[in-house]
């Protein structure tokens, strides 16, 4: 009867902290997407553009490479739903959030060296992805988003060198 009670325990335990795992993982999720988003109407002014070619060839430009990278954990209650997802099959929408997030965060990081450089534009924009940080089973631990591109520059407002 003990080991009955106890596994009863155990369960509510792992069900208890499975819910607030999402609850605190929701949380900071809403977070960062707030942020991006406050972000994301700051830096409208700054086009970035996937075009291997800057749409306006100006003399006196100068083109540099900018870069933003960023590193995202899974959290627990995702890796758990993919992992039912992998076992009954169908789309991991748990996962695709949090590429959504990464690739959004890593474009504004390298937008916001582009502003610092007083870049006009941003032009050949890519993306490198990477999963990190493998645990069991190679279950995805964290994933790198690295978002880079050209940056086009009028050579009078070239930025200082720090």
């Amino acid at each position: 009867m003990l080991e009955l009670i106890l596994q009863y325990l155990n369960l509510i335990l792992f069900l208890l902290l499975l819910l607030v795992g999402y609850g605190f993982g929701r949380l900071a999720e809403k977070r960062h997407y707030r942020s991006i988003i406050e972000r994301e109407k700051a830096m409208l002014s700054l086009p970035a553009i996937s075009s291997r070619l800057p749409p306006v060839r100006k003399p006196f430009h100068v083109q540099t490479l900018v870069s933003g990278n960023v590193v995202i954990s899974v959290d627990y209650f995702k890796r758990f739903l993919a992992g039912l997802r992998n076992f009954f099959g169908g789309r991991v929408t748990s996962y695709e959030t949090l590429l959504d997030r990464a690739r959004r965060e890593a474009l504004l990081r390298m937008k916001a060296q582009a502003q610092q450089l007083n870049a006009e534009m941003v032009f050949n924009i890519k993306y490198e992805t990477a999963s990190i940080s493998k645990g069991r089973k190679n279950a995805i631990g964290s994933i790198e988003v690295l978002a880079y591109g050209t940056a086009l520059i009028q050579a009078d407002r070239l930025a200082p060198a720090a």
